[in-house]
C-alpha cells in the first residue's frame, strides 16, 4: 500500500490503526496484491467515503476503475438512490468488478461502462456530478482537468490519485508522466474555479472543490 511519501514507520502505524475491512474488500486487496493491480488501498478508501458522506454526494464519475476497489468505497458512501459510474478500458476488469459489486450488494448503484474514461466523460452534460475521481494514465491528467471541471456541479469535488507520484514530483529531470502530473497540479492550484489541497496520504491525493 505504501507510496513512498510518508516514512515507512508512519505508514505502518497509519495502516495498523485501520479497522478490519469486510470480506469483499479484503479479498479485493489480496487479489490486487497477488496480481500487482494498483488500488488506492483502505486508508484512501476511507478518505473517499468521508468525502462523499460529508458532501452529500449522490452522483460520482470514476475515471479508471480496474477491479472496482475504489468504486466500492464510493458506492457504499452514496447510499441508496446514489449512482457511481465505473469506467475501464478492459472488459475483463469490468466483469470482475461487476462480480465484486454483486458480492458487496451495491451492484444496483453502479453503472459499468467499458471504454476510454476521457471519451466517456466528454459525453456527459455540464454540471452533472457531485464527485469526479481521476485515476487514469498519468499522461492524461492535464486533459482530465479540462474535461472534469465543467462537468462538476458547484460545490462538487475533483479527487485525483497519485499526484505526488512516489515523490518524483520533487525530483530533478522528470519523465513524461511526472511532467504531466506537475502540469496537472499547477492547473489545479492556478484555477480560479477550484479550491485545492493535496493530502500526502499514500501516493498523494488532490482534493478540489468547485467554487
Amino acid at each position: 500500500m505504501a507510496g513512498g511519501i510518508t516514512p515507512e514507520a508512519v505508514e505502518t502505524y497509519l495502516y495498523a490503526l485501520l479497522p478490519e475491512r469486510d470480506e469483499v474488500l479484503r479479498a479485493m486487496e489480496a487479489e490486487a496484491a497477488r496480481r500487482n493491480i494498483p488500488i488506492v488501498g483502505p486508508a484512501v478508501g476511507r478518505l473517499f467515503h468521508l468525502l462523499a458522506t460529508v458532501s452529500g454526494a449522490k452522483r460520482v464519475f470514476e475515471m479508471g476503475s480496474a477491479i472496482g476497489y475504489s468504486t466500492l468505497w464510493w458506492a457504499r458512501a452514496v447510499g441508496e438512490g446514489g449512482r457511481v459510474i465505473y469506467t475501464d478500458g478492459d472488459r475483463k476488469n469490468a466483469e470482475e468488478a461487476r462480480r465484486n459489486f454483486e458480492k458487496a450488494g451495491v451492484a444496483a448503484r453502479v453503472e459499468i461502462r467499458v471504454g476510454d474514461a476521457l471519451e466517456l466523460l466528454s459525453e456527459e452534460k455540464p454540471e452533472s456530478f457531485d464527485i469526479i475521481f481521476n485515476d487514469v494514465d498519468k499522461e492524461d491528467y492535464p486533459k482530465v482537468f479540462r474535461l472534469a471541471v465543467p462537468r462538476l456541479k458547484p460545490g462538487g469535488l475533483l479527487v485525483s490519485d497519485n499526484v505526488l507520484w512516489s515523490g518524483r514530483v520533487a525530483q530533478p529531470h522528470p519523465d513524461a508522466r511526472t511532467k504531466a502530473i506537475l502540469e496537472f497540479n499547477r492547473l489545479l492550484y492556478g484555477s480560479k474555479q477550484l479550491f485545492t489541497t493535496i493530502l500526502p496520504l499514500r501516493d498523494g491525493v488532490a482534493v478540489c472543490v468547485k467554487q
